[in-house]
């Protein structure tokens, strides 16, 4: 498979806040800064550093009862008729905890907790990314302060793998410091709008019940 990593930036002065490319290339998709006051967070932050528990609670759920694309019906419905736990409305809230835990980990460099969130590879480019920050000296303080929508955009059943992506759509807002806590640039004063596509998967046939981050790419 073709992961898509893409490492937190903005341009010039909001350096670190938007996700780029494996690579470190930029992928045209960085927003222009959008003055707004930070408002209060949808999900307080997880203190514990354990697995977003996105296993189902109500058995009864079904995929119109969170918002997704007409073109995953199929594949969750397929997901659902695999897993009879599984929970379309409790995966969404989950995945939007495992998306503000993931970027937490990644903005302070908390590789134990990425282990838990990712698999191998996503985890192997995070750290590869953070390595290179801290080779460089930077420090990020980035807040998510709101996330606007998440929404179910894919979904496959390939016996026994479940996939599915979700797009996040988020304000960010954070600062890029030196070793020594002087602003390189940002200011947490502002948002940037981040548009996030990211895949989860998970063996429904394991008794493993957490999904991993599979996969991220910008929308």
């Amino acid at each position: 498979m073709t992961l898509s990593i893409i490492l937190l930036a903005m341009v010039a002065a909001f350096l670190g806040l938007r996700l780029y490319s494996v690579l470190g290339k930029r992928t045209g998709h960085e927003q222009e800064p959008m003055a707004r006051q930070p408002a209060e967070e949808i999900h307080p932050p997880l203190t514990q550093p354990s697995v977003p528990d996105l296993r189902p609670a109500n058995r009864n759920a079904q995929p119109a009862d969170v918002a997704m694309d007409q073109a995953a019906e199929s594949g969750l419905r397929s997901i659902i008729n695999a897993d009879r736990q599984f929970d379309a409305h409790l995966f969404i809230e989950g995945a939007k905890s495992a998306y503000r835990m993931t970027l937490e980990a990644f903005w302070q460099g908390d590789r134990e907790t990425l282990t838990f969130l990712c698999d191998n590879d996503v985890f192997d480019e995070f750290v590869e990314v953070i390595a290179e920050r801290e080779e460089r000296g930077e420090m990020l303080e980035n807040r998510l302060i709101r996330i606007e929508t998440a929404r179910i955009v894919a979904a496959v059943y390939d016996h026994p793998i479940a996939r599915i992506s979700v797009q996040f759509d988020a304000d960010i807002a954070g600062v890029v410091k030196d070793l020594d806590g002087n602003i390189i640039g940002g200011s947490l004063s502002d948002a940037v709008e981040a548009h996030d596509i990211w895949t989860f998967t998970r063996d429904v046939k394991s008794g493993d019940k957490n999904w991993k981050l599979d996969e991220t790419d910008v929308a």
